[in-house]
């Protein structure tokens, strides 16, 4: 069971994570000076999405309601932040890939394909639907009613076994 010390804790680690992230989303282009500075934030800002991912399906998996087989139920709930997850990942990882190949020999100069400008506007855009869920799925998961037997609990068990 997720205690009030152990969630405070791992909402603080979420939370930096999503600093991080929205840091180096706001700042990359002016740390282009040298591109393997930004390859190496690059590589640290995906990483830390992915940890972000973990961190949220592990505590899915720590809830009661998880442990009594109402996965159903979880994945209802969170469905939208496991897909917006996946896409900024997704989108996330395309744009740096083309970034990193677009300005690797010449860092300082300004390149801007059309493609490279869509898919940077749908990432930035998948960046802030991702960081409203994110935040609102982790103050969820600090619910005590998620973490032990309740009445609401026992109705959708019935429902479900219906």
């Amino acid at each position: 069971m997720l205690q009030t010390g152990n969630y405070s804790l791992v909402l603080l680690i979420q939370l930096v994570l999503l600093a991080y992230d929205l840091f180096v989303n706001s700042f990359s282009e002016l740390l282009r000076g040298e591109a393997v500075i930004q390859l190496v934030l690059f590589i640290i800002q995906d990483i830390a999405v992915l940890f972000s991912i973990i961190i949220i399906l592990l505590m899915m998996f720590n809830t009661y309601v998880f442990q009594v087989g109402l996965v159903s139920l979880l994945l209802e709930r969170f469905r939208a932040l496991l897909m917006f997850s996946t896409l900024y990942l997704t989108l996330s990882i395309c744009l740096h890939c083309w970034v990193m190949n677009l300005r690797w020999l010449e860092s300082n100069r300004f390149v801007w394909t059309d493609g490279l400008l869509v898919l940077f506007v749908f990432q930035r855009t998948a960046a802030v639907l991702y960081y409203y869920l994110y935040k609102r799925t982790a103050e969820f998961m600090g619910d005590p009613r998620l973490y032990e037997d309740s009445l609401w609990l026992r109705d959708a068990f019935a429902r479900a076994r219906q």
